[in-house]
């Protein structure tokens, strides 16, 4: 039954019972993917280059971002992802290492911090938002565009039984597409 209800395809209120919906909700179900998975499997080459790794103090606007105490340490990681040579995303990645100790002892120059998360930490909880975002002239640089193209952008956070695990920036080179199942 709880399945049914978490599909949309149940309603259930508290001494009214349980009704099949009139309408039921469709919802779009979204996995995190392995970015080098998900590049090969287009038949292209995928490669990695790590651009900054830094251990830093949680800044005010990422604290309010995460809700984490003040004077968290937090890994921060800027990466780039290539298919077939050309920029394919960059990603911008901060770790809770309140969280996820574990994450300061990788280097992560051969393994970025999307794949190691997915292989190493489990998460409960997620949170996805889409946007467009306009290219400053670094972000056109490292996505081969202009300044002020929109690009595709995806927020990320995740939680391991309500801790704040990660918070991550996601830009898109151009003509990147999304697809969902629903």
């Amino acid at each position: 039954m709880r399945e049914l209800v978490d599909e949309g395809i149940l309603e259930r209120k508290r001494k009214a019972g349980t009704k099949v919906k009139s309408f039921p909700t469709r919802r779009a179900q979204f996995s995190i993917p392995i970015i080098g998975e998900e590049i090969t499997d287009t038949g292209a080459a995928y490669r990695y280059n790590l651009i900054e790794r830094q251990v830093i103090t949680s800044p005010d606007w990422l604290r309010s971002r995460m809700d984490i105490p003040k004077g968290t340490e937090i890994l921060h990681l800027q990466c780039m992802h290539f298919s077939d040579n050309n920029p394919y995303q960059f990603e911008e990645r901060w770790i809770n290492l309140a969280a996820i100790p574990q994450a300061k002892e990788c280097d992560f120059e051969n393994i970025g911090p999307n794949e190691w998360l997915v292989r190493e930490v489990p998460f409960t909880d997620g949170r996805l938002v889409f946007s467009a975002t306009n290219a400053s002239s670094r972000l056109a640089k490292l996505l081969n565009t202009t300044d002020g193209t929109a690009v595709f952008t995806v927020e990320r956070m995740t939680w391991l039984n309500k801790k704040n695990v990660t918070y991550a920036r996601l830009y898109f080179s151009r003509d990147y597409k999304m697809t969902s199942h629903f």
